[in-house]
């Protein structure tokens, strides 16, 4: 599942991410489940807004692994 965000274009990090969905450029949202919830909501939001599918995965260090970067990531994007 996470095999598909390591090689893809994307957008880390959740302001951005949702900046993203908002302005239709996300084909799918990733979301820690260790996340702040606060965060969580945001996105979820984004995401039911614009009719994009959104995954969770199971901790913010996978993500950001999966992502390339060193820090743990609350949520990420594949750009369309």
């Amino acid at each position: 599942m996470l095999e598909k965000l390591k090689n893809a274009d994307k957008v880390v990090g959740t302001r951005r991410l949702v900046r993203a969905i908002q302005a239709g450029e996300i084909a799918e949202a990733y979301i820690a489940r260790d996340a702040d919830l606060f965060i969580v909501r945001q996105v979820r939001q984004a995401c039911n807004e614009a009719g994009v599918r959104m995954v969770e995965v199971d901790s913010m260090k996978q993500l950001g692994e999966a992502c390339g970067v060193e820090v743990k990531t609350a949520s990420a994007g594949i750009k369309k």
